[in-house]
């Protein structure tokens, strides 16, 4: 085994080696992310608009329905309904509670219609209070409202029965003046079909991402159109609204489905021409991004809308090519601000020649670009102070990790119990050798409990891959020119191969599973595998 060296011409060969290649593979990626994509236009007849879109006014920040004392200013309601009513004639609501009572009025204002709702949950007192205060409200503004949706996904989410909906469903019909239904996931509403003969129409939802089995966006138009035909003949001789149907721009991947603003909007043209060419009444979700979502869904919970949620502009327009991003400006400064840190640290430390300033470049270059790149993912998916305190944390962990192999002159680098038991005894020889160790032992517990988590949990989790590719990257270098790992750093490592491979193996196509399962190995099969060659030898 090669011993620890500052001027080790393998290690330094491995890590220019290794970071040149990543260094291309992600500029590869990011160049192709510019690249505009052609899709079908959507050329809509003068005057033609989209259907209906689902709204929920909660986009502002720290807005979201978990808080019940707030209440959505009419201004807000206002601003909102009136940049829709440049993209739709018609919103659909899915409750009547903080402040959202004031939409009838203010659709009315803006010349759209609305699908009005009633949230019905577990709670029947406030079922109660709800359906009252919707049929009060559509019955007052029968002009605008075109219909009343009695609860969403209940039984999908299993909060009443059939037998419950039904009651529900015929004291709102008896006392309601506009058309009444009820809106569930297609399978749902074919395994309760008797609701049909409740309701004025049936609304159902097609959401191909979302299906047990995820369909690519290549076949997603085809499944909508296969499961639209298959409802209407289920339903033959009842209107079919297509309540929910969308594509979310951002999140994890699941399996073929991938959540991109390039396949949202294509989803959307090709959904929306093919529903208008065939005469699909239907309701795009949704208008406007909803942060509150993630909590409930992941980062993809908060990225189906139309709009932005910051400046209500639309993500993507409805005619020619779309790119992913508009510029490589960012990231090419992020790589080159990299690159010419790792060139100071060389310089500024004594020794080591072109091999290893040239290993320092190119480290310092990745370092750089996928801190950009995670920091981009963070503004998108981290929820909550902890979320920002704990992650970023690991984060700069990682950065602190490219500085100090930078400044490291060889030594071995002990075990994080062994550099910890050092600091405490204030012992002689602490170095940055100590550091890395425990640098290393930080990110390797880090990984291993993202891994678990993400093994036990995967349907709302992102791929954590730019968290852990940087460290990635240099310690699956690094171990293989150390001595053995102490027992708790091969235990971390155990969990994370296991964990990475375990939620690999459901979905081996996905290319976030698969970056997620080599980022994986990367960390931990140095740890787990120098220890077993030094046995041998």
């Amino acid at each position: 085994m090669s011993k620890p060296s500052a001027n080790n011409k393998t290690l330094w060969s491995s890590l220019l080696l290794t970071h040149l290649v990543l260094l291309a593979g992600l500029l590869t990626w990011v160049v192709s992310q510019t690249r505009p994509v052609e899709m079908h236009d959507l050329h809509l007849a003068d005057g033609e608009k989209l259907k209906c879109v689902s709204y929920a006014p909660y986009h502002r920040p720290g807005q979201t329905p978990f808080d019940e004392s707030l209440r959505i200013p009419h201004e807000q309601i206002a601003a909102d309904l009136s940049a829709l009513s440049k993209i739709t004639d018609c919103v659909r609501l899915y409750s009547v509670d903080q402040g959202l009572e004031q939409v009838p009025a203010v659709a009315r204002e803006v010349g759209i219609k609305v699908l009005l709702g009633a949230w019905i949950g577990h709670d029947r007192e406030k079922n109660a209070l709800e359906l009252d205060r919707a049929i009060a409200l559509a019955n007052a503004n029968a002009d605008v409202v075109s219909a009343l949706i009695v609860g969403n996904e209940v039984l999908l989410r299993r909060e009443r029965t059939e037998d419950e909906m039904r009651a529900l469903i015929r004291n709102t019909k008896s006392r309601a003046t506009v058309p009444v239904t009820y809106a569930d996931v297609w399978e749902f509403w074919t395994r309760h079909d008797s609701l049909a003969q409740e309701v004025d129409f049936v609304t159902v939802h097609i959401l191909p991402f979302w299906e047990d089995e995820p369909v690519d966006i290549e076949h997603a138009l085809e499944h909508v159109a296969a499961t639209r035909t298959q409802v209407g003949e289920h339903f033959a001789g009842k209107h079919v609204l297509i309540g929910e149907t969308g594509w979310p721009s951002q999140g994890r991947q699941r399996e073929e489905s991938h959540p991109s603003q390039v396949n949202q909007a294509r989803y959307v043209r090709e959904f929306v021409h093919q529903a208008h060419q065939r005469g699909w009444d239907y309701n795009l979700i949704e208008a406007i991004d909803q942060p509150w979502k993630r909590k409930l869904e992941g980062t993809v919970g908060g990225f189906w809308g139309m709009l932005d949620a910051h400046t209500l502009a639309p993500k993507f327009p409805l005619s020619g090519p779309v790119a992913e991003r508009d510029s490589l400006t960012a990231p090419l400064l992020a790589a080159a601000a990299g690159a010419l840190a790792g060139l100071l640290l060389a310089l500024g430390s004594k020794g080591g020649g072109a091999l290893r300033t040239s290993a320092l470049v190119a480290l310092g270059a990745t370092t750089g670009l996928i801190a950009l790149l995670h920091a981009e993912h963070a503004q998108i998916a981290y929820r909550n102070a902890l979320e920002w305190t704990l992650l970023s944390a690991v984060a700069v962990l990682a950065v602190l990790l490219a500085i100090t192999l930078a400044l490291w002159r060889g030594t071995p680098i002990p075990s994080a119990a062994h550099a910890w038991h050092t600091i405490r005894g204030r012992q002689a020889g602490f170095g940055t050798a100590h550091v890395l160790g425990l640098l290393r032992g930080a990110l390797l517990f880090a990984a291993a409990v993202a891994a678990l988590l993400l093994f036990v949990d995967s349907r709302y989790r992102d791929f954590p891959t730019l968290l852990y590719l940087a460290p990635a990257a240099l310690l699956g270098v690094v171990g293989w020119f150390q001595p053995p790992h102490a027992r708790a750093e091969r235990i971390f490592a155990v969990v994370i191969a296991l964990s990475v491979v375990g939620r690999w193996l459901p979905e081996p196509a996905n290319p976030q599973a698969i970056g997620w399962l080599l980022t994986g190995l990367a960390l931990a099969l140095p740890v787990l595998l120098v220890r077993s060659r030094q046995h041998e030898q």
